[in-house]
């Protein structure tokens, strides 16, 4: 078989989970219509290892969860991980935005209380957000009914570069900033018009 290496190479780099050495027999062997010895792949693979381990290159080959994988080096894992912040706020809906300021402003807050400041019905923003992990359950309530009572979440102050709630911008400084990233004018102008939350007391 021609360039087994660039095979199995080639192979592990399109998965998106470990590739285990049975599974990549199994593929080279259809291939070549011969069987290939384990023996020989891992010969392979110890010699991507080595390749990989390079300083030239930003990833590496791991052994992990039965198989092998490509995974970016640690010492760039700070600089993916802007790219996935950003890419994650990029994905955020006006809608999603102007929710998350409501729940970061007043937190805890129930869903009637954000709704009755968007003016919109926030079911699917709300259960949008917990699925990306920008705002958890707190708790419930003491009200009649004990709505959930949400907040933002430790993934919330990665993805905008918070050390805290402490740090989020006043409110009468985004009011004098035109077209503010947080949410509409009129939902900023009514968190400042709403009753304190609690944390504020």
């Amino acid at each position: 078989m021609e360039s087994l290496q660039q095979h199995i190479e080639a192979l592990i780099f399109s998965s998106d989970r470990p590739v285990s050495v049975s599974e990549l027999i199994e593929v080279v062997t259809k291939l070549s219509d011969s069987f290939i010895q384990s023996s020989e792949v891992e010969k392979i693979l110890i010699g991507l290892q080595e390749k990989y381990a390079q300083p030239k290159y930003a990833f590496e080959l791991v052994q992990s969860g039965g198989g092998y994988q490509f995974l970016t080096k640690s010492a760039y894992h700070d600089t993916i991980a802007l790219l996935i912040a950003q890419k994650s706020r990029h994905r955020l809906s006006t809608a999603a935005l102007e929710t998350l300021a409501v729940v970061a402003y007043k937190q805890p807050v129930t869903k009637g209380d954000i709704e009755k400041i968007r003016g919109v019905n926030c079911d699917y923003t709300l259960q949008r957000l917990l699925e990306k992990e920008l705002i958890v359950i707190e708790g419930r309530d003491t009200t009649p009914g004990r709505p959930i009572l949400y907040s933002t979440s430790e993934s919330f102050m990665d993805y905008f570069g918070l050390n805290g709630i402490q740090d989020l911008p006043k409110l009468k400084d985004i009011q004098e900033e035109e077209g503010s990233s947080i949410g509409a004018e009129e939902v900023i102008t009514e968190i400042s018009n709403s009753d304190p939350s609690p944390s504020e007391n």
